[in-house]
Protein backbone atom coordinates (compact mmCIF):
# COMPACT_ATOMS: atom_id res chain seq x y z
CA UNK A 1 0.00 0.00 0.00
CA UNK A 2 1.37 3.38 -1.06
CA UNK A 3 1.31 5.86 1.94
CA UNK A 4 -0.51 8.60 1.57
CA UNK A 5 2.09 11.63 2.68
CA UNK A 6 4.75 9.52 0.59
CA UNK A 7 6.80 11.03 -2.24
CA UNK A 8 4.48 7.92 -3.72
CA UNK A 9 1.56 8.77 -2.46
CA UNK A 10 1.39 12.57 -4.07
CA UNK A 11 1.90 10.57 -7.67
CA UNK A 12 -0.74 8.57 -6.68
CA UNK A 13 -2.83 11.60 -6.06
CA UNK A 14 -2.13 13.43 -9.20
CA UNK A 15 -2.32 9.94 -11.06
CA UNK A 16 -6.28 10.16 -9.65
CA UNK A 17 -6.88 13.97 -10.71
CA UNK A 18 -5.39 13.14 -14.76
CA UNK A 19 -6.92 10.27 -15.01
CA UNK A 20 -10.11 9.85 -16.98
CA UNK A 21 -10.11 6.99 -16.18
CA UNK A 22 -10.66 5.32 -13.08
CA UNK A 23 -7.70 4.17 -10.56
CA UNK A 24 -7.62 1.99 -7.59
CA UNK A 25 -5.77 1.48 -4.67
CA UNK A 26 -6.14 -0.92 -1.61
CA UNK A 27 -8.56 -0.28 0.41
CA UNK A 28 -10.73 1.54 -2.38
CA UNK A 29 -14.10 0.20 -2.82
CA UNK A 30 -13.86 -2.02 -5.71
CA UNK A 31 -10.36 -2.74 -5.71
CA UNK A 32 -10.96 -6.54 -4.78
CA UNK A 33 -13.07 -6.53 -7.89
CA UNK A 34 -10.67 -4.67 -10.26
CA UNK A 35 -7.98 -7.11 -9.22
CA UNK A 36 -9.88 -10.53 -9.70
CA UNK A 37 -8.96 -12.11 -12.63
CA UNK A 38 -10.62 -15.25 -14.75
CA UNK A 39 -8.54 -17.92 -13.35
CA UNK A 40 -9.71 -18.28 -9.30
CA UNK A 41 -6.25 -19.72 -8.57
CA UNK A 42 -4.96 -16.23 -8.93
CA UNK A 43 -4.80 -13.82 -5.57
CA UNK A 44 -2.74 -10.71 -6.38
CA UNK A 45 -2.49 -7.57 -4.28
CA UNK A 46 -1.69 -4.67 -7.12
CA UNK A 47 -0.40 -1.11 -5.44
CA UNK A 48 -2.43 0.67 -8.06
CA UNK A 49 -4.63 -0.51 -10.69
CA UNK A 50 -5.22 2.13 -13.44
CA UNK A 51 -8.33 1.08 -15.87
CA UNK A 52 -7.21 3.97 -18.48
CA UNK A 53 -9.86 5.23 -21.04
CA UNK A 54 -7.47 5.77 -24.27
CA UNK A 55 -4.23 6.45 -25.01
CA UNK A 56 -3.51 9.33 -23.14
CA UNK A 57 -3.88 7.22 -19.72
CA UNK A 58 -2.21 4.57 -20.79
CA UNK A 59 1.08 7.12 -21.42
CA UNK A 60 0.15 8.63 -17.24
CA UNK A 61 -0.06 5.08 -15.90
CA UNK A 62 3.53 3.82 -17.23
CA UNK A 63 5.36 7.05 -16.75
CA UNK A 64 3.76 6.93 -13.10
CA UNK A 65 5.04 3.72 -12.59
CA UNK A 66 8.46 4.12 -14.22
CA UNK A 67 8.79 7.19 -11.97
CA UNK A 68 8.05 5.11 -8.72
CA UNK A 69 10.05 1.91 -10.10
CA UNK A 70 7.14 -0.04 -9.81
CA UNK A 71 6.63 -3.27 -11.33
CA UNK A 72 3.98 -3.44 -14.58
CA UNK A 73 1.36 -5.60 -15.27
CA UNK A 74 -1.01 -4.79 -18.59
CA UNK A 75 -4.48 -6.40 -18.24
CA UNK A 76 -6.90 -6.79 -21.44
CA UNK A 77 -9.30 -9.55 -21.23
CA UNK A 78 -7.47 -11.20 -17.91
CA UNK A 79 -7.53 -14.40 -19.20
CA UNK A 80 -3.66 -15.79 -18.54
CA UNK A 81 -3.83 -18.87 -16.44
CA UNK A 82 -0.77 -17.87 -15.40
CA UNK A 83 -2.34 -14.77 -14.08
CA UNK A 84 0.20 -12.05 -16.25
CA UNK A 85 -2.57 -9.53 -16.01
CA UNK A 86 -2.04 -8.83 -12.25
CA UNK A 87 1.25 -8.78 -9.96
CA UNK A 88 2.29 -7.88 -6.38
CA UNK A 89 2.67 -4.46 -5.18
CA UNK A 90 3.03 -3.05 -8.64
CA UNK A 91 1.38 -1.16 -11.17
CA UNK A 92 -1.78 -3.12 -13.50
CA UNK A 93 -2.47 -1.27 -16.54
CA UNK A 94 -6.00 -2.15 -17.37
CA UNK A 95 -7.41 -1.85 -20.67
CA UNK A 96 -10.86 -2.97 -20.21
CA UNK A 97 -12.51 0.20 -20.88
CA UNK A 98 -10.83 0.52 -24.13
CA UNK A 99 -12.55 -1.91 -25.87
CA UNK A 100 -14.22 0.12 -29.38
CA UNK A 101 -14.19 -1.65 -32.27
CA UNK A 102 -14.38 0.29 -35.72
CA UNK A 103 -15.10 -1.90 -38.60
CA UNK A 104 -14.01 -0.42 -42.17
CA UNK A 105 -15.39 -2.63 -44.71
CA UNK A 106 -14.26 -1.05 -47.61
CA UNK A 107 -10.37 -2.26 -46.86
CA UNK A 108 -12.09 -5.38 -45.16
CA UNK A 109 -10.21 -4.53 -41.73
CA UNK A 110 -11.36 -3.70 -38.07
CA UNK A 111 -9.51 -1.32 -35.84
CA UNK A 112 -9.70 -2.87 -32.33
CA UNK A 113 -9.02 -1.56 -29.12
CA UNK A 114 -6.70 -3.25 -26.17
CA UNK A 115 -8.90 -3.86 -23.95
CA UNK A 116 -11.17 -5.43 -26.49
CA UNK A 117 -12.64 -9.16 -25.90
CA UNK A 118 -13.62 -11.51 -28.81
CA UNK A 119 -17.55 -10.62 -28.57
CA UNK A 120 -16.76 -6.76 -28.76
CA UNK A 121 -14.89 -8.22 -32.22
CA UNK A 122 -17.50 -10.53 -33.47
CA UNK A 123 -20.54 -8.88 -32.37
CA UNK A 124 -19.58 -5.81 -34.71
CA UNK A 125 -18.19 -7.52 -37.63
CA UNK A 126 -20.76 -9.90 -37.62
CA UNK A 127 -23.83 -7.60 -39.51
CA UNK A 128 -21.22 -6.69 -42.54
CA UNK A 129 -20.41 -10.87 -43.10
CA UNK A 130 -17.37 -10.36 -42.07
CA UNK A 131 -14.69 -11.64 -39.78
CA UNK A 132 -11.27 -13.13 -38.32
CA UNK A 133 -9.92 -15.80 -36.63
CA UNK A 134 -10.78 -15.15 -33.16
CA UNK A 135 -10.13 -17.07 -29.60
CA UNK A 136 -12.64 -20.46 -29.02
CA UNK A 137 -13.73 -17.97 -26.16
CA UNK A 138 -15.96 -15.02 -26.16
CA UNK A 139 -14.25 -13.25 -23.00
CA UNK A 140 -10.66 -13.73 -24.14
CA UNK A 141 -8.79 -10.45 -24.89
CA UNK A 142 -8.40 -9.64 -28.52
CA UNK A 143 -4.87 -7.72 -27.74
CA UNK A 144 -3.21 -10.88 -26.06
CA UNK A 145 -4.62 -13.21 -28.02
CA UNK A 146 -3.56 -11.98 -31.51
CA UNK A 147 -0.04 -11.20 -30.03
CA UNK A 148 0.94 -14.20 -28.88
CA UNK A 149 0.08 -16.22 -32.30
CA UNK A 150 -3.73 -16.79 -32.28
CA UNK A 151 -5.42 -19.91 -33.32
CA UNK A 152 -9.61 -20.66 -33.30
CA UNK A 153 -12.11 -21.44 -34.87
CA UNK A 154 -11.33 -19.79 -38.47
CA UNK A 155 -7.75 -20.86 -38.69
CA UNK A 156 -7.36 -23.49 -41.24
CA UNK A 157 -9.45 -21.24 -43.49
CA UNK A 158 -8.23 -17.59 -42.74
CA UNK A 159 -4.57 -18.18 -41.08
CA UNK A 160 -3.93 -17.53 -37.37
CA UNK A 161 -4.57 -14.56 -36.11
CA UNK A 162 -1.19 -12.58 -35.98
CA UNK A 163 -1.34 -14.18 -39.57
CA UNK A 164 -4.18 -11.08 -39.98
CA UNK A 165 -2.22 -8.55 -38.44
CA UNK A 166 -1.98 -5.55 -40.18
CA UNK A 167 -1.06 -2.82 -37.35
CA UNK A 168 -0.49 -1.97 -33.66
CA UNK A 169 -0.57 1.14 -31.81
CA UNK A 170 1.71 0.78 -28.78
CA UNK A 171 2.84 2.50 -25.56
CA UNK A 172 5.97 1.47 -25.22
CA UNK A 173 8.40 1.40 -21.73
CA UNK A 174 9.10 5.09 -20.99
CA UNK A 175 5.21 5.82 -22.48
CA UNK A 176 6.03 6.78 -26.14
CA UNK A 177 3.39 5.92 -28.26
CA UNK A 178 3.89 4.92 -31.74
CA UNK A 179 2.85 2.91 -34.53
CA UNK A 180 4.10 -0.60 -35.87
CA UNK A 181 3.02 -1.53 -39.45
CA UNK A 182 4.86 -3.16 -42.32
CA UNK A 183 6.41 0.09 -43.16
CA UNK A 184 6.84 1.84 -40.04
CA UNK A 185 8.60 0.55 -37.04
CA UNK A 186 8.84 -2.99 -39.78
CA UNK A 187 11.08 -5.06 -37.23
CA UNK A 188 8.78 -4.18 -33.92
CA UNK A 189 6.11 -5.44 -36.40
CA UNK A 190 7.66 -9.02 -37.12
CA UNK A 191 8.21 -9.51 -33.50
CA UNK A 192 4.65 -8.38 -32.53
CA UNK A 193 3.34 -11.65 -34.29
CA UNK A 194 4.42 -13.87 -31.68
CA UNK A 195 6.30 -12.11 -29.30
CA UNK A 196 3.11 -11.53 -27.10
CA UNK A 197 3.39 -8.21 -24.91
CA UNK A 198 7.33 -8.09 -24.20
CA UNK A 199 7.36 -4.56 -26.74
CA UNK A 200 4.66 -2.03 -24.75
CA UNK A 201 1.14 -1.32 -23.73
CA UNK A 202 -0.81 -2.60 -27.23
CA UNK A 203 -3.67 0.14 -27.30
CA UNK A 204 -5.08 -0.69 -30.43
CA UNK A 205 -4.98 -3.63 -33.17
CA UNK A 206 -5.97 -3.18 -37.01
CA UNK A 207 -6.73 -6.92 -38.29
CA UNK A 208 -7.70 -8.02 -41.82
CA UNK A 209 -11.22 -8.85 -42.18
CA UNK A 210 -12.72 -12.35 -44.63
CA UNK A 211 -16.00 -12.41 -45.99
CA UNK A 212 -17.92 -15.18 -43.80
CA UNK A 213 -21.82 -15.12 -45.09
CA UNK A 214 -22.82 -18.21 -43.43
CA UNK A 215 -21.01 -21.02 -41.05
CA UNK A 216 -22.63 -24.22 -39.49
CA UNK A 217 -21.53 -26.55 -36.70
CA UNK A 218 -21.95 -30.42 -36.11
CA UNK A 219 -21.98 -31.24 -32.80
CA UNK A 220 -22.58 -34.88 -31.83
CA UNK A 221 -22.15 -36.43 -28.28
CA UNK A 222 -20.74 -40.07 -28.02
CA UNK A 223 -20.97 -42.62 -25.15
CA UNK A 224 -17.20 -43.00 -23.60
CA UNK A 225 -16.25 -46.20 -24.81
CA UNK A 226 -17.43 -44.98 -28.59
CA UNK A 227 -14.68 -42.61 -28.38
CA UNK A 228 -11.81 -43.80 -29.43
CA UNK A 229 -13.74 -45.01 -32.96
CA UNK A 230 -15.66 -41.27 -33.63
CA UNK A 231 -11.95 -39.62 -32.63
CA UNK A 232 -10.34 -42.05 -35.38
CA UNK A 233 -13.17 -41.06 -37.85
CA UNK A 234 -13.02 -36.86 -37.44
CA UNK A 235 -9.13 -37.33 -37.57
CA UNK A 236 -9.71 -39.20 -40.97
CA UNK A 237 -12.56 -36.86 -41.97
CA UNK A 238 -10.04 -33.51 -41.30
CA UNK A 239 -7.27 -35.58 -43.86
CA UNK A 240 -9.20 -34.76 -46.90
CA UNK A 241 -7.25 -31.20 -46.02
CA UNK A 242 -10.54 -28.92 -46.70
CA UNK A 243 -9.44 -26.40 -44.81
CA UNK A 244 -13.28 -25.18 -44.49
CA UNK A 245 -13.27 -28.30 -41.59
CA UNK A 246 -12.56 -27.43 -38.64
CA UNK A 247 -13.72 -27.89 -35.20
CA UNK A 248 -12.39 -30.14 -32.28
CA UNK A 249 -12.56 -33.51 -30.33
CA UNK A 250 -13.57 -33.14 -26.44
CA UNK A 251 -14.34 -35.14 -23.24
CA UNK A 252 -16.41 -33.41 -21.49
CA UNK A 253 -19.09 -33.41 -18.98
CA UNK A 254 -22.59 -33.97 -20.04
CA UNK A 255 -24.00 -30.04 -19.79
CA UNK A 256 -27.41 -28.87 -19.17
CA UNK A 257 -28.85 -28.63 -22.98
CA UNK A 258 -31.73 -28.75 -24.75
CA UNK A 259 -30.37 -31.50 -27.18
CA UNK A 260 -28.59 -33.59 -24.08
CA UNK A 261 -31.03 -36.17 -22.41
CA UNK A 262 -30.96 -35.62 -18.93
CA UNK A 263 -29.59 -39.36 -18.40
CA UNK A 264 -26.47 -37.63 -19.85
CA UNK A 265 -26.09 -34.91 -17.72
CA UNK A 266 -23.20 -34.63 -15.47
CA UNK A 267 -21.60 -37.98 -16.86
CA UNK A 268 -18.05 -38.04 -19.02
CA UNK A 269 -19.39 -37.67 -22.99
CA UNK A 270 -16.76 -38.09 -26.11
CA UNK A 271 -17.97 -34.62 -28.16
CA UNK A 272 -16.84 -34.28 -31.90
CA UNK A 273 -17.36 -30.75 -33.09
CA UNK A 274 -17.27 -30.01 -36.74
CA UNK A 275 -17.14 -26.21 -38.06
CA UNK A 276 -17.76 -25.33 -41.59
CA UNK A 277 -17.06 -22.45 -43.28
CA UNK A 278 -20.08 -22.45 -45.36
CA UNK A 279 -24.04 -23.85 -45.16
CA UNK A 280 -25.51 -26.53 -43.45
CA UNK A 281 -26.14 -28.67 -46.52
CA UNK A 282 -22.38 -28.35 -47.56
CA UNK A 283 -21.21 -30.11 -43.38
CA UNK A 284 -23.91 -32.29 -44.02
CA UNK A 285 -22.47 -33.84 -46.87
CA UNK A 286 -18.78 -33.69 -45.75
CA UNK A 287 -19.58 -34.58 -41.82
CA UNK A 288 -21.58 -38.10 -42.93
CA UNK A 289 -18.88 -40.23 -41.90
CA UNK A 290 -19.60 -38.76 -38.29
CA UNK A 291 -22.90 -38.89 -38.91
CA UNK A 292 -23.34 -42.68 -39.54
CA UNK A 293 -21.63 -43.44 -36.33
CA UNK A 294 -23.82 -44.59 -33.52
CA UNK A 295 -24.00 -41.69 -31.42
CA UNK A 296 -26.48 -39.91 -28.23
CA UNK A 297 -27.44 -36.88 -29.56
CA UNK A 298 -26.36 -34.26 -31.91
CA UNK A 299 -27.01 -30.82 -33.24
CA UNK A 300 -26.30 -30.25 -37.05
CA UNK A 301 -27.31 -26.32 -38.32
CA UNK A 302 -26.22 -23.37 -39.61
CA UNK A 303 -25.16 -20.83 -36.23
CA UNK A 304 -23.93 -17.34 -36.58
CA UNK A 305 -20.15 -17.68 -35.83
CA UNK A 306 -20.03 -14.76 -33.08
CA UNK A 307 -22.90 -17.56 -31.07
CA UNK A 308 -20.08 -20.27 -31.92
CA UNK A 309 -17.65 -18.27 -29.97
CA UNK A 310 -19.78 -18.89 -26.80
CA UNK A 311 -20.09 -22.62 -26.53
CA UNK A 312 -17.01 -23.14 -24.22
CA UNK A 313 -17.40 -19.76 -22.31
CA UNK A 314 -17.16 -20.92 -18.60
CA UNK A 315 -18.77 -18.92 -15.81
CA UNK A 316 -16.09 -16.25 -13.93
CA UNK A 317 -14.69 -17.27 -10.65
CA UNK A 318 -13.13 -20.84 -11.48
CA UNK A 319 -10.32 -22.28 -10.72
CA UNK A 320 -8.00 -22.94 -13.86
CA UNK A 321 -4.78 -25.02 -15.30
CA UNK A 322 -4.21 -26.24 -18.81
CA UNK A 323 -1.53 -27.20 -21.29
CA UNK A 324 -0.90 -28.22 -24.75
CA UNK A 325 1.00 -30.30 -26.95
CA UNK A 326 1.76 -30.13 -30.37
CA UNK A 327 2.27 -33.26 -31.96
CA UNK A 328 3.71 -34.69 -35.17
CA UNK A 329 0.84 -37.17 -36.40
CA UNK A 330 -2.19 -38.62 -34.70
CA UNK A 331 -1.75 -42.55 -34.92
CA UNK A 332 -4.04 -44.82 -33.48
CA UNK A 333 -1.92 -45.30 -30.14
CA UNK A 334 -2.13 -42.01 -29.55
CA UNK A 335 -6.21 -42.24 -29.81
CA UNK A 336 -6.07 -44.52 -27.72
CA UNK A 337 -3.86 -42.99 -24.96
CA UNK A 338 -5.76 -39.86 -24.94
CA UNK A 339 -9.29 -41.53 -25.00
CA UNK A 340 -7.96 -43.86 -21.93
CA UNK A 341 -7.03 -40.51 -19.83
CA UNK A 342 -10.40 -38.87 -19.98
CA UNK A 343 -11.55 -41.28 -17.16
CA UNK A 344 -9.45 -39.70 -15.08
CA UNK A 345 -10.73 -36.16 -15.50
CA UNK A 346 -12.77 -34.37 -12.77
CA UNK A 347 -16.39 -35.17 -13.78
CA UNK A 348 -18.67 -33.12 -13.07
CA UNK A 349 -16.72 -30.42 -13.89
CA UNK A 350 -16.15 -27.54 -16.52
CA UNK A 351 -12.29 -29.13 -17.66
CA UNK A 352 -12.34 -30.35 -21.56
CA UNK A 353 -9.96 -32.84 -22.66
CA UNK A 354 -9.46 -31.44 -26.64
CA UNK A 355 -7.84 -32.17 -29.86
CA UNK A 356 -7.56 -29.29 -32.30
CA UNK A 357 -7.15 -30.09 -35.55
CA UNK A 358 -4.36 -27.75 -37.70
CA UNK A 359 -3.32 -27.88 -41.29
CA UNK A 360 -4.72 -25.70 -43.84
CA UNK A 361 -3.99 -21.79 -43.89
CA UNK A 362 -1.86 -22.61 -40.55
CA UNK A 363 0.40 -24.54 -42.28
CA UNK A 364 0.94 -22.30 -45.27
CA UNK A 365 1.09 -18.76 -43.79
CA UNK A 366 4.24 -17.21 -43.20
CA UNK A 367 6.99 -19.35 -41.89
CA UNK A 368 8.75 -16.50 -41.18
CA UNK A 369 6.92 -14.84 -37.67
CA UNK A 370 8.32 -16.38 -34.46
CA UNK A 371 5.00 -18.53 -34.08
CA UNK A 372 6.81 -22.56 -33.50
CA UNK A 373 3.79 -24.57 -33.58
CA UNK A 374 2.37 -23.47 -37.18
CA UNK A 375 4.12 -26.84 -38.77
CA UNK A 376 2.06 -29.66 -36.62
CA UNK A 377 -1.04 -31.24 -37.36
CA UNK A 378 -2.91 -31.81 -34.44
CA UNK A 379 -2.78 -30.30 -30.97
CA UNK A 380 -3.46 -31.79 -27.65
CA UNK A 381 -4.80 -29.52 -25.36
CA UNK A 382 -6.01 -30.35 -21.58
CA UNK A 383 -8.43 -27.11 -20.45
CA UNK A 384 -8.50 -28.17 -16.87
CA UNK A 385 -11.52 -25.59 -14.93
CA UNK A 386 -13.31 -26.57 -11.84
CA UNK A 387 -14.85 -24.82 -8.76
CA UNK A 388 -14.14 -27.31 -5.80
CA UNK A 389 -10.88 -26.37 -4.58
CA UNK A 390 -10.77 -30.55 -3.38
CA UNK A 391 -10.56 -31.09 -6.91
CA UNK A 392 -7.10 -29.31 -7.38
CA UNK A 393 -4.90 -31.90 -7.26
CA UNK A 394 -6.47 -34.47 -9.44
CA UNK A 395 -6.80 -31.51 -11.95
CA UNK A 396 -3.15 -30.36 -11.80
CA UNK A 397 -2.31 -33.97 -12.39
CA UNK A 398 -4.83 -34.57 -15.30
CA UNK A 399 -3.31 -31.75 -17.19
CA UNK A 400 -0.04 -33.30 -16.49
CA UNK A 401 -1.08 -36.94 -17.45
CA UNK A 402 -2.66 -35.96 -20.61
CA UNK A 403 0.64 -34.09 -21.72
CA UNK A 404 2.73 -36.61 -20.82
CA UNK A 405 0.54 -39.07 -22.90
CA UNK A 406 1.06 -37.24 -26.03
CA UNK A 407 5.12 -36.21 -25.07
CA UNK A 408 6.20 -39.45 -27.50
CA UNK A 409 4.62 -37.56 -30.70
CA UNK A 410 5.25 -33.95 -29.33
CA UNK A 411 7.19 -31.94 -31.66
CA UNK A 412 8.78 -29.91 -28.84
CA UNK A 413 6.69 -26.44 -30.43
CA UNK A 414 4.09 -24.71 -27.98
CA UNK A 415 1.57 -22.19 -28.16
CA UNK A 416 2.48 -19.60 -25.44
CA UNK A 417 -1.35 -18.84 -24.38
CA UNK A 418 -2.57 -22.26 -24.15
CA UNK A 419 0.16 -22.44 -21.11
CA UNK A 420 1.28 -21.19 -17.32
CA UNK A 421 4.22 -20.72 -16.44
CA UNK A 422 6.27 -23.64 -17.08
CA UNK A 423 9.71 -22.29 -17.23
CA UNK A 424 12.00 -20.82 -19.86
CA UNK A 425 12.93 -23.90 -21.90
CA UNK A 426 9.07 -24.00 -22.88
CA UNK A 427 8.90 -20.19 -23.67
CA UNK A 428 11.97 -20.53 -26.34
CA UNK A 429 9.69 -23.58 -27.38
CA UNK A 430 7.31 -21.68 -28.10
CA UNK A 431 9.17 -18.45 -29.94
CA UNK A 432 11.16 -21.00 -31.54
CA UNK A 433 15.69 -20.69 -31.11
CA UNK A 434 16.05 -19.35 -34.53
CA UNK A 435 13.61 -16.20 -33.86
CA UNK A 436 14.91 -15.83 -30.14
CA UNK A 437 17.69 -13.63 -30.78
CA UNK A 438 16.23 -11.59 -33.48
CA UNK A 439 13.15 -10.79 -30.76
CA UNK A 440 16.21 -10.10 -27.87
CA UNK A 441 17.42 -7.39 -30.29
CA UNK A 442 13.98 -5.99 -30.61
CA UNK A 443 13.59 -6.28 -26.41
CA UNK A 444 16.47 -4.29 -26.19
CA UNK A 445 15.68 -1.43 -28.16
CA UNK A 446 12.11 -1.02 -27.09
CA UNK A 447 12.03 -2.47 -22.93
CA UNK A 448 15.71 -2.33 -22.53
CA UNK A 449 14.90 -2.23 -18.77
CA UNK A 450 12.45 -5.75 -19.42
CA UNK A 451 9.90 -3.60 -17.44
CA UNK A 452 7.37 -5.59 -19.29
CA UNK A 453 8.15 -8.92 -17.98
CA UNK A 454 4.69 -10.26 -16.65
CA UNK A 455 4.11 -12.56 -19.96
CA UNK A 456 5.99 -15.48 -21.50
CA UNK A 457 9.29 -13.11 -21.32
CA UNK A 458 11.81 -12.21 -23.36
CA UNK A 459 14.89 -10.68 -21.87
CA UNK A 460 16.75 -8.31 -23.43
CA UNK A 461 19.97 -8.87 -25.68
Amino acid sequence: MIPPLSKAGAALAALRARLEGEVFAPGDAGYDEARAVSNALIDRRPAVIAQCAGEVDVIRAVRFARDLDLKIAVRGGGHSVAGMAVNDNGVVVDLRRMHRVAVHPESASVRVEGGAVMSHLDRATEPHGLATTGGRVSTTGVAGFVLGGGTGWLDRSFGLAVDNLLGVELVTADGTPLLATAEENPELFWALHGGGGNFGVATSLTLRLHQLPEFSIALLMFLPDRGPEAVRTYRDLLASGAPELGGAVLYLTGPRAPFVPGHLVGRLLCGVLVTYVGGEEGLRKRAQPLLALPHECEVVSAMPYADVQCMLDSPPGLRNHWSVEYVRALPDELVDAFCARAPSMPVPSACQQMLFPQGGAIASGPAEYPVAFRDAPWAVHPFGVWADPADDERALRWVTDVRADARPWSTGAVYLNLIGDEGRDRVVAGLGTEHLNRLARVKRQYDPDNVFRYNHNILPA
